[in-house]
């Protein structure tokens, strides 16, 4: 049947649903068991409303978001009820819907926007062929459909003409993003479900496109389903919260009821465990315990083997909705205990951290004792790529990209510092040179006082060999998964640098030594870890195994590249937790690099590191957690600090910033490189690039701003975004 001609039994819950799903189900067979991936859910979605869907990788939500429009891939089984109320028309099974009636309803009635724009894209094809394609596969006037798309992307602060005739390749990934968004309101649908569609992408973006949803929202009159592992993302904008758990809804309400007065412990561990920037570090603690498999999902409460507040009732009787206030449901037995004994309040003295790094009080850091010399000193360092032309450019001059332009830096004994900054600005390309992965083009980069690239080549003064600096200096990757070998055991990858650098011990000795630090970071019992591949392991676990391989060759400086931006918000206080141990241990330092300011700030502000932001190849602003996050003194700085997103924060409404996309790399704004978004530029900015400024009562802050001196001619030029408009947040 199509979607005109099917009908439904059932009456709506509510007279304003527009989507109502019962006992919905997806099963898949497996050698091992049945995989329920979805579990009985039960949930009515509003009309015009924007629902946010939370929970930890593997909960369900991506499952739910495919069920919502019949399109669980093979050989998985989706059973229940999914009734569309579309605004003429009765009802619609959407599970009964032949093939023609789900082309009619996918896009046209509920359309979606996935996780990965690139790989939404053909990277062969222009952006206008995905457009032009998808109104002839639904039949829809194509010259009509394309001045419809000009309209969508002019209201999503794009180009038209520019994001229309490029490749996907030659758009940044927000542009991507909100290329993928136009795209699925081309044929006006009712409803828009969104998984994770700011997962990728960094602050300002997320904050950016987040505020375009709202408009986009009020603008097209849509239904929206917001799915992210992020709670503070969805915050903001979202009317209602349902927290997934397992499989399944463990607690649903209104959003100001769920973070103000949550119902379930797991929402309140949750909201406990999420790194931000104004609650004490110490109240920030990780869900303890993990997801369960979805073939071995426990009996009763799915929760009850991480919960404080478990009895033998939760470990027998799954728990029904109960009514807590309101349309507030929460699935636990003991919803009115969790209230009073699992405390939202930043009460410190009722806090057990279970660690002896985190007993640190309010506003106060640990010593750490900067040594006479650095461990690593980057004196004036350039980076510069040139940028491979494509066939019908062979001829042309190549660009140059000046990832990293002209930054002087000291790392010292078991110091800590963060880089910050959006994707692009050369963070990552600087850690690399820091730890010797990167030759640099210009400056210097010295180790203990040798430049690192000289004893390299074998122009040294002996003191110093190439093989200590390699074995000094090491890297954890981004995605563990692709670091470690995925043919090789974890016994094998950790006895590797033992072999190379520690070739007196015997095997027995080596296999003592991984077993022992396996325990030490929580993988226990280590005998059933220490032969298993990386594909056997959770993201966690991975980190954890890279973290331990990095640690072997006893650093003394180890960079790690977005060691937890692909984890869950609940396991990021843990992993950052351990490394903080592990540094402990072995006297090691972090030059930590992270998109996540609130990430930056915990792990910066329990070691008495630093945080450096990064923008477009330049370092401007350092300095301690407290100062850069309390009284940041660049522009971009506040911007960074406005776009991270916290719970329970009231917003302003107003943008330091004027434009959303950071500019080309290849042809960076001359003077500051800033003043192109720059709130408070001036015409002074357009021209003289400011220079480092020591920040006035603290020694350890410096900025490249010229509004740090407060008798700079800056202030007497004249202002060039008088009249500007601010876009889009402050509209």
């Amino acid at each position: 049947m199509t979607v005109s001609e099917t009908d439904y039994e059932h009456e709506p819950a509510r007279d304003d649903s527009i989507l109502e799903i019962r006992n919905a189900s997806v099963t898949f067979d497996m050698d091992r068991g049945e995989s329920r991936v979805l579990d009985d859910v039960d949930l009515d979605v509003q009309r015009n409303e924007i629902l946010g869907i939370v929970g930890e990788s593997g909960s369900g939500k991506s499952m739910l978001a495919s069920a919502l429009l019949d399109a669980i891939v093979d050989p998985g089984v989706l059973d229940g009820d999914i009734t569309y109320h579309p605004p003429d028309g009765g009802p619609i099974d959407i599970l009964e819907l032949d093939k023609q009636g789900l082309k009619e309803l996918r896009w046209e009635e509920i359309s979606m926007v996935f996780q990965g724009a690139m790989s939404s894209f053909n990277p062969v094809r222009k952006i206008r062929t995905h457009f032009v394609e998808t109104l002839d596969a639904h039949d829809d006037d194509i010259d009509e459909g394309m001045e419809r798309t000009r309209g969508i992307l002019e209201d999503l602060y794009l180009d038209p003409d520019r994001v229309l005739d490029a490749y996907p390749h030659e758009l940044s990934g927000g542009m991507k993003q909100r290329a993928l968004i136009a795209l699925s309101l081309v044929l006006e649908p009712e409803v828009l479900v969104m998984d994770e569609p700011t997962a990728a992408l960094d602050l300002l973006m997320q904050r950016s496109i987040i505020s375009l949803i709202q408009e986009i929202k009020d603008e097209y009159d849509l239904t929206i389903v917001f799915i992210t592992h992020d709670l503070p993302l969805v915050a903001d904008i979202a009317d209602r919260i349902g927290v997934l758990y397992a499989f399944e809804f463990v607690e649903l309400g209104p959003t100001n009821e769920i973070l103000e007065n949550a119902a379930h412990p797991y929402t309140r561990l949750l909201l406990k465990s999420t790194p931000n920037l104004e609650a004490p570090i110490e109240t920030m603690q990780p869900v303890a315990g993990s997801a369960p498999d979805p073939v071995n999902v426990p009996t009763g409460c799915s929760f009850h083997t991480r919960c404080p507040l478990a009895t033998e009732k939760c470990r027998d009787v799954d728990p029904d909705p109960y009514e807590v206030g309101g349309s507030h449901v929460s699935h636990c037995h003991h919803w009115a205990d969790a209230r009073e004994e699992i405390p939202m309040s930043y009460d410190l003295e009722s806090i057990d951290t279970g660690s002896e790094t985190a007993t640190i009080g309010p506003g106060e850091t640990p010593s750490r004792t900067a040594s006479a010399e650095p461990v690593v000193s980057l004196d004036d360092v350039e980076v510069h790529f040139e940028k491979e032309n494509g066939f019908l450019d062979m001829f042309a001059e190549p660009e140059t990209v000046a990832a990293v332009d002209g930054v002087s830096m000291e790392i010292y004994e078991t110091d800590v510092v963060v880089l910050v900054g959006e994707s692009g600005c050369g963070k990552t390309t600087l850690g690399k040179t820091a730890v010797g992965l990167q030759e640099p083009t210009g400056g210097s980069v010295n180790y203990r006082g040798h430049d690192i690239w000289d004893v390299k080549a074998g122009n040294g003064d002996g003191d110093c060999s190439w093989d200590e600096i390699r074995r000094s200096l090491q890297i954890v990757h981004q995605d563990p998964g692709s670091a470690l070998n995925p043919h090789r055991r974890v016994k094998s990858s950790l006895e590797a640098p033992l072999k190379r650098w520690n070739g007196e011990l015997d095997g027995n000795d080596r296999k003592q030594r991984i077993l022992s630090l396996l325990e030490h970071v929580g993988m226990s019992p280590p005998e059933d870890y220490i032969e298993r591949y990386p594909h056997q392991l959770s993201g966690g676990e991975q980190q954890r195994v890279a973290l331990i391989r990095a640690m072997l060759m006893n650093p003394d400086l180890i960079m790690a590249d977005e060691p937890v931006s692909a984890l869950d918000v609940s396991l990021r206080v843990e992993m950052m937790d351990l490394m903080i141990q592990l540094q402990d241990t072995f006297d090691t330092s972090y030059l930590f690099v992270s998109h996540d300011l609130s990430n930056a700030r915990y792990i910066a502000e329990k070691t008495g590191g630093r945080i450096g932001v990064v923008y477009l190849g330049r370092l401007v602003e350092i300095g301690p957690p407290e100062q850069i996050i309390h009284n940041p003194q660049h522009p971009y700085t506040k911007a960074l600090c406005w776009a991270t997103p916290e719970l329970g924060a009231d917003d302003d409404g107003e943008s330091p910033i004027r434009e959303i996309d950071i500019p080309d790399p290849t042809d960076p704004p001359s003077g500051c490189r800033y003043h192109t978004r720059c709130a408070d530029a001036r015409e002074i900015c357009r021209t003289r690039s400011p220079e480092s400024f020591a920040v006035p009562d603290d020694e350890l802050h410096d900025a490249a701003c010229f509004r740090v001196d407060g008798n700079h001619e800056y202030w007497d030029s004249e202002s060039i975004t008088d009249g500007e408009s601010i876009t889009p947040e402050s509209e």
